[in-house]
């Protein structure tokens, strides 16, 4: 008997403060209040070297994004319109440390609500599971074609029919066509020349993980089509406000991405900032969602997200281990963050843009614009290092 109270307090040490009972802290609109390192289990010189390291490492491509798409994609893909969708320079390395939901450490300016790439998949994740979650999307496992309107044709093709909300979310779809200009074999190409990249081969929806804008947008296309609203809206109204998000975010899509719904304009946002667009949101709101992810999808007893939607998006895919739904990079076997716990995972965007999720060791962390490479892991080590056994 007393071994099984001594095992049961044991399990509750490991656990974070607010699983293991404690009244948790959620920032009220804005305010977050502050915890002073040595108050919140930090070690305040190595949290000072953690920051400094990521400042040392900002990554060195041009901050005017347009130049730094110019030099990466644009030298290594078909033109086909370029950039569709609004850039703008970026800002210098900065983050949030949350640590038993409170901030230890700030840096850089982290007010500026930057474009942040594929971080926008995991915000598109969300806006679809709330879509399931709400019974308007009948199973993951069901065919997308099931939920689109007589006249869209993006599932009409046999190659195409049998792609499911799963694969599409797990970017095992393998969908063939063209979107808002761009065929999904000119997003990151793949043969020996140019003439090879038309004929990729092809494979069954769910057996091939290819990271793939082109068809991750039809994601958000389907998306609207099954709430029929723009989905910026949808995020603002089932998330971002009820979180207190501030204002300054921004959800865009392209020049070319509108269509008409039920007699009105609305245009398809896309998922991330390879040809522009995408979210536009600073490190404080990206903290408040990952702060969001941390409660399980809870937010001060308001269930926001349902627990089985985050078990699904957290779930090894199928082709892909150390890849959720998108954009949930996982950290299976450690590989993709050997510091960092098996169970952490982060939210990641061209860039980097990081939103870095440890149930166990109870920390938020953002950080923007580090260095592409080990410089993310080397900057979580020193973070998990700071914090106090």
């Amino acid at each position: 008997m007393h071994l099984r109270l001594l095992a049961s307090v044991f399990a509750l040490i490991a656990l974070p403060t607010w699983a293991a009972g404690e009244a948790s802290y959620f920032p009220p609109r804005n305010d977050w209040a502050r915890c002073a390192p040595a108050d919140c289990g930090m070690d305040a010189k190595k949290l000072a070297e953690a920051v400094a390291f990521a400042e040392a490492n900002e990554n060195p491509a041009p901050r005017d994004q347009t130049l730094a798409w110019l030099k990466s994609f644009g030298q290594n893909e078909p033109y086909f319109g370029g950039i569709l969708g609004p850039m703008a320079e970026r800002g210098g390395v900065n983050g949030l440390i949350i640590h038993r939901g409170k901030v230890v450490a700030e840096f850089g300016d982290t007010q500026r609500a930057d474009i942040s790439n594929s971080v926008t998949k995991s915000f598109l994740s969300a806006v679809v599971g709330l879509a399931w979650q709400d019974g308007r999307i009948r199973s993951t496992d069901a065919r997308v074609a099931e939920s689109m309107p007589t006249g869209v044709d993006l599932f009409a093709s046999p190659k195409n029919a049998p792609i499911t909300w799963q694969h599409l979310l797990q970017q095992t779809s393998d969908w063939e066509g063209t979107l808002w200009g761009k065929p999904d074999w000119a997003d990151r190409p793949v043969g020996a020349t140019p003439a090879d990249w038309p004929t990729v081969p092809r494979h069954a929806p769910g057996s091939v993980y290819e990271y793939n804008d082109v068809r991750i947008n039809v994601l958000a296309l389907s998306a609207l089509h099954v709430w029929r609203e723009p989905l910026p809206v949808v995020l603002r109204e089932r998330l971002m406000d009820p979180i207190g998000a501030s204002n300054t975010w921004r959800w865009e899509g392209y020049a070319n991405s509108w269509i008409e719904l039920d007699g009105q304009r609305m245009q398809s946002v896309s998922g991330g900032g390879h040809w522009g667009g995408g979210l536009f949101i600073s490190a404080w709101d990206m903290a408040r969602v990952g702060l969001l992810y941390l409660h399980d999808g809870e937010w001060n007893g308001q269930r926001l997200i349902a627990n089985e939607w985050i078990a699904k998006s957290r779930a090894p895919g199928s082709a892909n281990a150390n890849y959720g739904y998108a954009n949930w990079f996982l950290n299976t076997g450690r590989k993709e963050l050997p510091s960092a716990p098996e169970s952490a995972y982060f939210f990641a965007g061209n860039g980097q843009n990081i939103i870095y999720i440890d149930e166990q060791n109870d920390l938020v962390v953002v950080v923007r614009w580090i260095a592409n490479g080990p410089a993310l892991n080397g900057f979580i080590e020193r973070v998990l290092a700071a914090k106090k056994p």
